[in-house]
Formats: structure tokens, sequence, C-alpha cells
């Protein structure tokens, strides 16, 4: 059985071997928290692509259906109330209007959310959190006499990718 380190449960390290492997592990600590802030901005940017999506979508609606919608709601309030044409005509530009407003407001509560989005703020505190730990580390003291190092028991601590 051995240690995660490679080296025999029990064996002691050298400091280098531990400095190599805190190296190591600070390193692969870094390059996660790179990859979650990724991340996170990516999900920021899909919040703001949907609030700017929904935006679109509410100027189109508005300027495309316009011509469509306001003469066939005008002549539809028409028949049925008896009403003033020119009275009818704004009832269905109001109603245009009020579809715009509706899909503006969705779109302003994605953009809220995108602009309260702390994720960056939360990768870098925790990055600060990790180097003040690591400042504060002291190394413990040895019990018992030291051993002899072996030569070639040092292995270098490989990382994948990923």
């Amino acid at each position: 059985m051995s240690a995660p380190h490679g080296s025999p449960v029990g064996a002691e390290r050298s400091i280098g071997e531990l400095f190599a492997s805190a190296t190591t592990e600070m390193s692969a600590l870094v390059h996660d928290e790179i990859a979650l802030a990724k991340v996170q901005l990516k999900q920021d940017v899909k919040r703001g692509a949907t609030s700017g999506g929904a935006f679109v979508a509410a100027l189109v609606i508005l300027v495309f259906s316009l011509p469509m919608l306001n003469f066939a709601l005008a002549y539809g309030i028409r028949t049925w109330s008896h009403w003033n044409l020119a009275l009818c005509f704004l009832l269905s530009f109001a109603a245009n209007v009020l579809i715009a407003l509706v899909l503006a407001l969705i779109g302003l509560v994605f953009a809220k959310k995108a602009k309260k989005s702390e994720s960056p703020k939360k990768v870098a505190a925790s990055m600060k959190e990790s180097a003040n730990v690591l400042q504060k580390a002291k190394p413990h003291p040895r019990t018992g006499a030291p051993q002899a190092r072996v030569p070639g028991s040092s292995k270098a601590v490989a990382r994948s990718s990923s």
C-alpha cells in the first residue's frame, strides 16, 4: 500500500518533496478555480444573451406586428362595438404596446439577474483565501530522529490535464 504521493505509508518526505507537492497542489487549485470562473462567466453571458434576446423580441414584435395586428384588431373592435374607427385603431395600438412592455419586463428581469451575479467575486475571494492559508502555513516539527534519504525515492507528482 502506498500513500497518495507515491511513497510507502509511514515514510517521511523531505522538505523538498513536501514543497514540490504543495506547489503542484497549489497550481492545480489555481487552475481549477480559473476553470470555475470560466464556467460562471459563461452562465452570466448566457443570462445577458437571454436578456438581450427578450429585448430584441419585444422590438421585433412591436415593429412587425403593428400593421397587420392594428388593422385586424381595429376592424374587429369596430365590428364588435360599433365605435369610431380611429378609437378602434388606438385600442389596437395600445394592445401591441402592452405586449412589448411585458417582453421588455422579462428582459429587464434577466438583465438584473446577470448584473447581480457575484460569481467572479466569489472565485476571487476563494483564491485569496487559499493564498492566505498557504502563506500562514508552517511546517510541523519532526518528532524522532531524521531518517536517511533513499536515493531515487523522490517521485515527480504528475497532474493530468482536464
